[in-house]
């Protein structure tokens, strides 16, 4: 013995099928811009300064390759 779907069942399917779509829509949204914010927080870091080279002071050290 089966039964019929009635217009009710179709009309709470419908409303549960598009409130979990909103809601599918809206957390994918909303994980997707934490992730791009995580990846633009750790992948854009402002340059850093260059360091000075070290000065030599005194004679060159350097081994003479001359043959």
């Amino acid at each position: 013995m089966g039964t019929s779907l009635t217009p009710e069942f179709w009309e709470r399917f419908a409303l549960l099928l598009f409130a979990a779509m909103g809601l599918t829509f809206a957390l994918a949204a909303l994980l997707d811009e934490l992730a791009l914010r995580w990846i633009k927080r750790h992948t854009h870091r402002p340059p850093t300064a260059p360091r000075p080279t070290p000065s030599r002071t005194g004679t060159d050290h350097r081994t003479s390759v001359s043959c």
